[in-house]
């Protein structure tokens, strides 16, 4: 299963990071990596991490400017594109068509071959352009999932919150992880 994991500028960075850990670990997923530049300087910032961290976790990885990758023709057969984090400046581009690059190119391609697009939208509030975009989005078959955090689980640490949504893009793509923690309430107790 080839999947395409792009980190566009957004805060949480984390996000992308952990989804790469958590692919990389499962042996029957290729991953395609994609980081936009304003990706690196933010994976930076937040996690100490450099670009080269990231392409360690990633079967393949390609420069932001090469419009002429194999990931920007349909043509390559890929199941999947998540991008995490997904900025509103990237995740407008894509809304719109705009191929200015090879991560909005491949959102493009993916859209048009009628593949899963993942956008996990980090920004807050929306105002009614971004709420368009997302609608706009949805209609042409991509799935907006933003990181919200469940707390069911009783969360001990950031990365459990991280986790948490990063486990439900997994679910998305169709490659659980073994170690999510999954709503299992108890039972009522008789007589209740």
């Amino acid at each position: 299963m080839r999947i395409i994991v792009a980190i566009s500028g957004a805060s949480g960075s984390i996000y992308g990071v952990r989804l790469l850990e958590k692919l990389r670990a499962n042996p029957a997923v290729e991953v395609h990596l994609l980081l936009s530049r304003s990706a690196e300087r933010t994976l930076h910032l937040e996690t100490g991490q450099r670009s080269a961290d990231l392409r360690a976790l990633a079967h393949f990885s390609y420069a932001i400017g090469d419009v002429g990758a194999r990931l920007a023709s349909g043509s390559f057969q890929t199941q999947a594109m998540v991008v995490a984090p997904c900025s509103i400046r990237t995740m407008s581009s894509i809304a719109v068509g705009i191929s200015s690059n090879l991560l909005l190119r491949a959102a493009d391609v993916t859209l048009k071959e009628r593949r899963k697009l993942i956008l996990m939208v980090r920004e807050s509030p929306f105002h009614l352009g971004h709420l368009r975009s997302m609608v706009a989005l949805t209609e042409m078959g991509a799935i907006i999932a933003p990181p919200i955090p469940g707390f069911y689980h009783k969360p001990q640490s950031v990365l459990e919150l991280v986790d948490h949504s990063v486990d439900r893009i997994l679910d998305l793509l169709g490659v659980p992880a073994e170690d999510a923690r999954r709503w299992d309430p108890p039972s009522p107790l008789q007589g209740e």
